[in-house]
């Protein structure tokens, strides 16, 4: 049997809590049903017998204490819920058990946002990570030592796995499925489920949030500036003058501030403005191209790919709001 042990911390999100229950139990009934054995064994584990989450709003009961689990195979750390900080403080006392378990050989997996509490562990230091699009700037703030790999929706390093934002946790798990199970078994949960089972990137939900939590004035003048503009072309020369800084200087200032060169930033700009054309309005791809300052098809549509990993034609048939009231 594969011990899975998933971590029942305070502030969690519940959701993340019973869906790697779910999948895991779902998986033994499917093998049951081949005529094959159950392989999974299952238990919610935590530094209490009843722990709150969803900020109080429900009580989970653990089948066993931390202290009381001797081997595990996998540890699931499901996403936090509310203040970060606030919840690390919670549940530091679990820290010293998720690295015993690694060290004993053990498989860790963050999912969502839980890659705080992972990291915190000082096990990621010197490696690659995954969270929520949305918590990236303040994850990179917290552990600058962890690689923060943009809009993955998997990370794997040395046993430590990790996911991009919410639902996108069920491709790790079903990742960690077919790892133990095999494919076919992940391909009929992923079936049962509904899961599209290779999706590999997040950035097609994301939006992009400008890095301004930082006190480089200059750079946050650049910032503004390209947002302002972002109809315009715009080149790094204009913004290192624009705030009297010299090329070089103004680069390397600029991405020690946002984690973005300058020119990665301005294609955010303009494909985020492109991005919400295509959702709100019936403009066709060549007068959403020029509205935020390309002139050059491929270039355009190579550009969006790369950010969002769809063609501006496969966005806006997918996000455009007045298509789908059509």
């Amino acid at each position: 049997m594969i011990n899975i042990s998933i971590l029942v911390p305070e502030s969690a999100v519940m959701q993340a809590i019973a869906d790697p229950q779910y999948l895991f139990s779902a998986a033994n009934q499917f093998l049951l049903a081949g005529g094959r054995a159950a392989l999974f064994n299952v238990q919610l584990v935590g530094l209490k017998e009843n722990v709150q989450v969803n900020n109080g709003m429900f009580s989970i009961k653990t089948d066993f204490l931390l202290k009381d689990v001797k081997q595990t195979d996998l540890v699931v750390i499901p996403a936090l819920f509310g203040n970060i900080q606030n919840a690390l403080e919670a549940n530091y006392e679990t820290k010293e058990w998720i690295i015993q378990q690694y060290e004993d050989g053990a498989d860790v997996a963050s999912l969502c946002v839980g890659a705080f509490l992972l990291a915190s562990t000082g096990l990621l230091d010197g490696g690659k990570c995954s969270t929520h699009w949305g918590f990236q700037n303040e994850f990179r703030e917290m552990f600058p030592n962890v690689e923060l790999v943009d809009g993955s929706i998997i990370t794997e390093e040395k046993r430590l796995y990790s996911s991009g934002g919410a639902n996108s946790y069920w491709n790790l798990l079903l990742h960690l499925l077919e790892k133990y199970s095999g494919r076919e078994i992940a391909i009929l949960a992923s079936k049962y489920f509904a899961i599209d089972i290779d999706r590999d990137t997040q950035t097609t939900f994301a939006m992009f949030k400008g890095q301004k939590n930082h006190n480089d004035t200059e750079i946050l003048k650049a910032q503004e500036y390209i947002e302002t503009n972002n109809q315009d072309k715009i080149s790094v020369d204009e913004l290192a003058e624009l705030v009297s800084v010299g090329r070089r200087s103004f680069e390397r200032r600029f991405k020690i501030a946002t984690n973005n060169s300058a020119l990665e930033y301005i294609h955010r700009i303009k494909i985020e403005a492109a991005k919400r054309s295509f959702e709100s309005s019936r403009k066709n791809i060549t007068e959403v191209m020029f509205d935020v300052g390309y002139t050059d098809t491929k270039s355009f549509r190579n550009t969006f790919k790369k950010i969002t990993g769809l063609t501006p034609i496969e966005y806006r048939n997918k996000y455009n709001k007045m298509k789908l009231a059509d």
